[in-house]
């Protein structure tokens, strides 16, 4: 019945970011990202001339309302292809859901990997396309003496055991390992700021997101700590962010992502006048631009599949290359995982990034580290 009322309408599929909480800023930019491309699709005609029809909710940055809603998607609103989640936390509420139904969820934000289900698709970088590459550039390019600061949930600290482990395991130091909740205070913030600059590192990873990160960018200088001297390095702090903060305060800061709205491929530019139409002055970003490809990789596989069933979309996405804003993606069909390309980029004072290094072709994916001491490739 679901399969029939989908085939007569449209492709209807669900969409679950959170627009409010603590991390909503991110969140939105998936959001529109996705918005963005559904748009785009349905203006060409569609998939198989059906348009794409979303169910949205916004569950708030709980885990608990993204568990009920993706319940809710996939028993109320019978549907069985759902774009969503943004932490570790929400994607773990809600992958009982889509594997006890059988529904396929696409997961675009990078995260710390050791994870494979059948029922999501992982586009988003894993650590060896983006915590690896960063680590052995600082080591290689700013020092051996490292300050690990996040919030306390599971991809933090999931992520700084990999880079404590890649970061010992070439002779550099970590003198400290902090975690402040999600919603930190302004004293929290000022309290690690001022153990910071007594520890006098040569490089912090931040792994904190949302309001308490965007507040550390806005205090590091207050506290004399001078970006171009030691920076904050992070693989989530992009142009959105970065324009709330003021981009006069994180130039010299460092960022690890395969997508910066500074690349000059011609379908990125594509992608920003498109971005720009559509929301004015609020720039793309790593996680704006893969929300947006991972629907466009859904249409392909779809149009492949001519059904909505789990099993046929995953199969036909592995059969997919797709010239996305950031570059050729493919998935792999071992582990649902992209092949993506690893990139290092620097803050400007405008709030753009300069790109300071960048693979020279995709990279695949490997989500448990089967190949650890690849580190040494780039610091070669």
């Amino acid at each position: 019945m679901a399969q029939e009322h989908t085939q007569e309408e449209g492709w209807r599929i669900g969409v679950l970011y959170s627009r409010s909480g603590p991390t909503s800023v991110t969140e939105s930019e998936h959001f529109f990202g996705t918005a963005l491309a559904i748009e785009e699709i349905n203006r060409q005609g569609g998939v198989l001339n059906r348009p794409l029809i979303p169910v949205a909710y916004d569950p708030q940055c709980d885990p608990t309302q993204y568990r009920k809603l993706a319940m809710r998607l996939v028993v109320d609103d019978e549907v069985n292809v759902i774009f969503g989640c943004s932490q570790s936390s929400s994607r773990k509420s809600v992958l009982p859901v889509v594997e006890r139904n059988n529904a396929l969820l696409w997961y675009c934000s990078f995260y710390e990997g050791f994870e494979y289900s059948p029922n999501v698709i992982y586009t988003g970088a894993v650590p060896n396309q983006n915590s690896a590459p960063l680590a052995a550039y600082l080591l290689k390019n700013h020092g051996k003496k490292f300050f690990l600061l996040g919030v306390d949930y599971i991809y933090p600290r999931e992520v700084n055991r990999i880079m404590r482990d890649i970061v010992e395991q070439h002779g550099g130091d970590i003198l400290d390992e902090i975690y402040l909740p999600l919603d930190a205070t302004t004293a929290q913030i000022e309290s690690v700021l001022g153990i910071l600059k007594e520890a006098q590192p040569e490089v912090v990873f931040s792994t904190m997101v949302g309001k308490a990160a965007r507040q550390l960018y806005q205090m590091y200088p207050q506290f004399g700590m001078d970006p171009k001297r030691v920076p904050i390095a992070s693989l989530s702090m992009a142009e959105e962010e970065i324009r709330l903060i003021g981009p006069e305060l994180c130039e010299g800061h460092i960022t690890s992502a395969t997508y910066f709205s500074s690349l000059p491929n011609e379908r990125n530019q594509k992608f920003v006048a498109l971005w720009k139409e559509r929301f004015g002055d609020r720039p793309t970003s790593t996680w704006s631009e893969m929300a947006y490809t991972q629907v466009h990789l859904f249409a392909q596989a779809l149009k492949i599949a001519g059904s909505m069933d789990r099993r046929k979309l995953v199969e036909a996405a592995a059969q997919i290359e797709f010239d996305s804003p950031e570059g050729v993606i493919t998935i792999d069909p071992d582990n649902n995982h992209c092949s993506l390309t690893p990139r290092i980029g620097m803050c400007r004072a405008d709030g753009t990034f300069e790109l300071l290094w960048q693979t020279d072709e995709p990279v695949k994916p490997d989500p448990y580290l089967s190949t650890f001491g690849f580190a040494k490739f780039w610091l070669g």
